[in-house]
């Protein structure tokens, strides 16, 4: 079976019905923001969230929309700092609803509007810049919990 579309360095959970895309650099958090949103969703914070995939995904186009897939041979898994790889449920795919870019260098107090979107494969989806040093979990369940003023 095809995964569909290349590989990236990045993580995903879904979150209700869409999937947060984590991107980074290594060390930047991707997998701690990835179990947060997964804990998040078991206390309620948030939609019922599962991991799609940690460290490295698919990406596809799908008609309007980007999708994404975990890489086989990680299926499932997911680094937890200070218990190393550990198993959990996943789902086989989702549609990417929101990208978070971790370590971002136009993270700002109060971005401008073309920095809280990107484009992946044509598609444009909205997009948090996180600075270094700041949690991202508020900004991420800011974004899936409230609507723009």
């Amino acid at each position: 079976m095809n995964n569909g579309g290349p590989s990236v360095h990045a993580s995903a959970v879904k979150v209700g019905s869409w999937a947060v895309l984590i991107r980074g650099p290594s060390g930047a958090g991707k997998s701690r923001l990835a179990f947060d949103l997964i804990m998040a969703g078991r206390s309620g914070v948030v939609e019922s969230s599962v991991l799609v995939g940690d460290d490295r995904v698919h990406l596809a186009t799908v008609g309007q929309e980007i999708e994404v897939r975990p890489v086989r041979v990680l299926a499932g898994l997911i680094e937890i700092r200070g218990l190393g790889i550990r198993r959990c449920d996943f789902v086989e795919h989702a549609t990417v609803g929101l990208v978070v870019d971790l370590d971002a260098e136009d993270a700002e107090r109060l971005p401008p509007p073309e920095s809280l979107k990107t484009t992946i494969f044509g598609v444009e989806i909205p997009r948090i810049p996180v600075g270094r040093g700041y949690s991202p979990l508020p900004l991420v369940v800011a974004a899936v919990t409230t609507t723009k003023s």
